[in-house]
């Protein structure tokens, strides 16, 4: 079993939801991308998603693809966020899903993929852009190294294609929130609940939700019909607003805690 399955196994062992920060490799630096995995899993992180910059981030809202400029234009590469992960591995077992589009992670070879992430010490890849039906090849190479491939389901997605999914999917399911890019909102939408309980009519994986989750409130609301709560753009909000500054890693993992904090008075 993956390092992914088994964070699902022992939080359901332990009658606890699961919290999924996200953050973009290279901002601000690969340095301090390093030490905000390793913060943030003190903070109460269970599942990394480590983002991979891209030119062309269609799926992300403002926040992430301003974060993405910034690490480009810091010359960061998916060979980078691998050397991010292998030097984790040196110091936590902390899940980690690669967040990224095709062309990164096929740049890499579609024959030499699996192999390089399990050596890195990556555990799961979430391709925003990947579809089930051409998702075989991809599944394959994946699988032959034991990555879970997660895909994303939406609250338009029709029940043929949510069984489509879930049976390409492995590790956990990501379902979108509400249609639109990545972005804070002010509520969750009626429709998460309902497709959280449409997809666990196909599978037993765990079931996350994201995209607009930015509040306390909101990550207990999403713990009351799902597995875990996916919070991102106000990671990387945050992670704008400190810059440079010495506190960044700091403050980061404060605002961890406070999202977590719902779980943490249950577990008082």
């Amino acid at each position: 079993m993956s390092r992914i399955g088994t964070k699902f196994d022992n939080l359901k062992c332990k009658g606890r939801k699961g919290f999924i920060p996200y953050i973009t490799t290279g901002d601000p630096s690969l340095e301090t991308t390093e030490q905000l995995i390793l913060e943030l899993e003190r903070s109460g992180g269970d599942i990394i998603e480590l983002g991979v910059p891209f030119s062309d981030p269609m799926a992300d809202g403002p926040v992430i693809q301003r974060a993405s400029e910034r690490a480009l234009a810091n010359h960061v590469s998916v060979s980078d966020c691998l050397e991010v992960v292998r030097s984790v591995r040196k110091k936590s077992d902390v899940p980690i899903v690669l967040f990224s589009y095709l062309n990164p992670l096929l740049s890499i070879g579609l024959d030499r993929l699996g192999d390089e992430l399990k050596s890195a010490g990556v555990d799961g890849v979430l391709a925003t852009d990947l579809v089930p039906e051409e998702a075989n090849d991809f599944r394959a190479a994946l699988k032959s190294s034991d990555i879970d491939l997660i895909l994303l389901v939406s609250p338009t997605s029709t029940d043929e294609r949510i069984k489509l999914l879930t049976e390409a999917s492995s590790g956990f399911l990501y379902a979108v929130s509400r249609t639109g890019v990545t972005g804070v909102r002010q509520s969750l939408s009626d429709a998460a609940s309902n497709l959280v309980q449409r997809v666990k009519r196909f599978t037993d994986l765990p079931v996350a939700v994201g995209v607009g989750i930015s509040t306390p409130e909101q990550v207990n609301e999403a713990w009351q019909h799902a597995d875990a709560a996916v919070v991102g753009s106000r990671m990387v909000a945050e992670i704008a607003e400190c810059g440079q500054s010495g506190d960044l890693v700091e403050r980061v993992g404060s605002l961890t805690r406070s999202l977590v904090s719902y779980r943490e008075k249950l577990s008082a």
